[in-house]
Parts: C-alpha cells; sequence; structure tokens
C-alpha cells in the first residue's frame, strides 16, 4: 500500500483509541493489528506474539488500571525503511489513576502516560510493532520512582511533556519526498555525531531547542542546557555505537522521514560500556544496552524539537536493578 494509505490506517486506529467507550479499544485493536503480529513493548511486558495477547496482556490491564480512559495522538507520519513500510504516533493515554499497575500503586488522580509507536505495515494491517512507554514517568508523578539520580549535569523538569509548537505533528497529508529525504540525512548525520570529543552535533540544532527526555532523564530547553545533559550522558560510558552505524551490534528496525518530521527506533538502539555511577548504579564495566526511540520536528536545516523515550527499567535490569522488585520492597 501506498505511505498514504497506511497512515490512513493508522489514523483509523489513533482517533478510535480517542473514545473511552466499552470495546474501543479492542476493536481498534483487531482491526489494526494482524492476527500475528509481532509486538514488542518495553519492560516489563517485553516480546508480545498476536493482537489477542496483546489486547489481553496490555490494552485490558491499562482500562482496568485508569478509568475513562482515552488516548491523545499528537505526532503521525509514514514513511518507508529499507524496503518496508512504516508508521509512528506518539502522544499520551489519560485517565484516573484507579486500580494499580505493574505493582504501582494508584492515585485516585487524572495521570498521564506516554507512549510511543513503530508499525511495520503490509497489506494495511501492523505486522511487526514497538511500542515504547515511559513508565518512570508514571511513577515519579505518582510518588513512587525509587532512583534520586539524573544523568545530566542538572535535573531536568519532568512531567507532561507537549506536542510540537507549531501543532502540526499529525501529518496525515503527503509531503513532498525530496524534502523527507533531506530531513531524514540531516538527522541521520547528527545521529553519527553523537558522542564526540568535539560536540560536532551542534550545528545541527537550532539554538532554542526543546529536548523532552525520559522522564528519569530530565527535559531542557536550549542547546547549552541540553549540553548540559547530553555531554555527562556520553561520559558515563565509553566505546558508545548508535543504531544509525554501519555494521553495529545494534541498529535502528526503522528511521524515516515525512517532511518536517523524523523519527528512529532501536530493540536495542544504542550501546556503550559503562565506567561511571548511571541512574544511582555503580560500573561494572559492562557493556548496556539500550532500547531507544525519537522523534525530531525541523525547521529549515537546524532541529527545533526532539521526543525521546528509553526503556529505564530495561537498563536497570542489567545494572541487577530490577524497579518493580524494589516498588515490592518499598510497599512492605
Amino acid at each position: 500500500m501506498s505511505p498514504v494509505s497506511d497512515k490512513a490506517a493508522l489514523r483509523t486506529y489513533c482517533e478510535a483509541l480517542r473514545s473511552p467507550t466499552s470495546g474501543a479499544f479492542a476493536n481498534a485493536a483487531y482491526g489494526f493489528f494482524a492476527t500475528d503480529a509481532q509486538i514488542d513493548i518495553v519492560h516489563p511486558f517485553n516480546r508480545i506474539d498476536g493482537v489477542e495477547r496483546y489486547v489481553e496482556d496490555f490494552l485490558t490491564p491499562l482500562q482496568v488500571a485508569f478509568k475513562h480512559l482515552r488516548r491523545s495522538d499528537y505526532i503521525a507520519f509514514g514513511g518507508d525503511f529499507e524496503g518496508g513500510d512504516w508508521v509512528t504516533c506518539t502522544g499520551y493515554y489519560t485517565g484516573k489513576f484507579a486500580a494499580p499497575l505493574l505493582g504501582i500503586r494508584p492515585t485516585g488522580t487524572l495521570m498521564h502516560l506516554r507512549f510511543g509507536e513503530f508499525h511495520r505495515m503490509e497489506d494495511g494491517r501492523a505486522v511487526e510493532s514497538y511500542v515504547f512507554l515511559d513508565i518512570p514517568e508514571l511513577m515519579i508523578a505518582a510518588g513512587q520512582w525509587p532512583i534520586r539520580n539524573s544523568p545530566g549535569r542538572e535535573r531536568g523538569f519532568t512531567g507532561y511533556l507537549p506536542g510540537p509548537t507549531t501543532q502540526d505533528g499529525l501529518q496525515w497529508h503527503a509531503n513532498d519526498p525530496a524534502r523527507s529525504a533531506a530531513s531524514v540525512a540531516m538527522v541521520t548525520d547528527m545521529l553519527r555525531s553523537l558522542a564526540t570529543r568535539e560536540e560536532t552535533w551542534r550545528p545541527h540544532w537550532h539554538q532554542d531547542m526543546l529536548w523532552y527526555g525520559p522522564a528519569a532523564f530530565g527535559s531542557f530547553a536550549g542547546i547549552e542546557d541540553f549540553a548540559g545533559f547530553q555531554v555527562p550522558f556520553e561520559n558515563a560510558f565509553s566505546e558508545w555505537i548508535g543504531g544509525s552505524v554501519p555494521g553495529s551490534r545494534t541498529r535502528h528496525f526503522t528511521r524515516f522521514a515525512d517532511g518536517d518530521y523524523i523519527c528512529s527506533g532501536g530493540w536495542p538502539s544504542l550501546n556503550a560500556v559503562q565506567r561511571k555511577p548511571f541512574l544511582g548504579q555503580a560500573s561494572k564495566g559492562e557493556r548496556l544496552y539500550m532500547r531507544v526511540c525519537d522523534w525530531w520536528r525541523c525547521e529549515g536545516e537546524k532541529i527545533a524539537e526532539n521526543w525521546v523515550f528509553v526503556d529505564v527499567p530495561h537498563v536497570l535490569m542489567q545494572m541487577d536493578f530490577d524497579v518493580f522488585a524494589e516498588l515490592e520492597r518499598m510497599r512492605k
């Protein structure tokens, strides 16, 4: 199918999830995913095989935990990568946090859970999907995040993150292929400039850029505050290898652009050797693997905004720190 047709399928799915009516979420999932879709969700869900299990293991518990659950997507677009057709979206699930979820105690108040999704499409259905959730953001908002340390020079903002300042993130229409190609080329060049001593990534960013990071890291405004996060984060590791680098042991499962919007994701995407304490955990000198995804919005030849997920509980598990077991311990 064409990218526009795939985006139309995604649009139908997203718009169905705006409604908290009974059965709407399950019906939307059964209509969008292939029966035997391969679906990866952040830890502790991990691999889910088939749409039926996706509904039973993820959507239904989410609806039990959040009364009046609805979803809002503020970025959605499509493109191609290595011969596959892809669509992507990100935004928030919102509802009254009324029952436990993954051991997180309910607050009895309105709460938000940030999500990001990538779907490889065949014949109008998602056959391969990756679902990111910022579970630490929910824990922090509920006062149940057990780690105080941040990877940056200072603690960034943690809370509800907005969509694009231009309010045009839902790219349901067709865009100029030449503009899309230029956008993804620029971001790919930027990615390959990260973790360089000379900070050669800087020219790609707008001076007033907004970086919306994972809640465990924080979010920052302006290139200097972003550098105050990025440089210490990079320096906590050595032998950085990103998913955009050919031959890396980790890779992007997708990376594409649609006009001024670009995305990428890897499962995992980054790998590096920890050499300093990270998120309160001492270094054992071991290589860590990070599931990471991004959405970028460009203005001309500069990146103006960047939304980022990292599967932080999965990273912590590699350092022998189980966030969910720690929640259980804190309750006793």
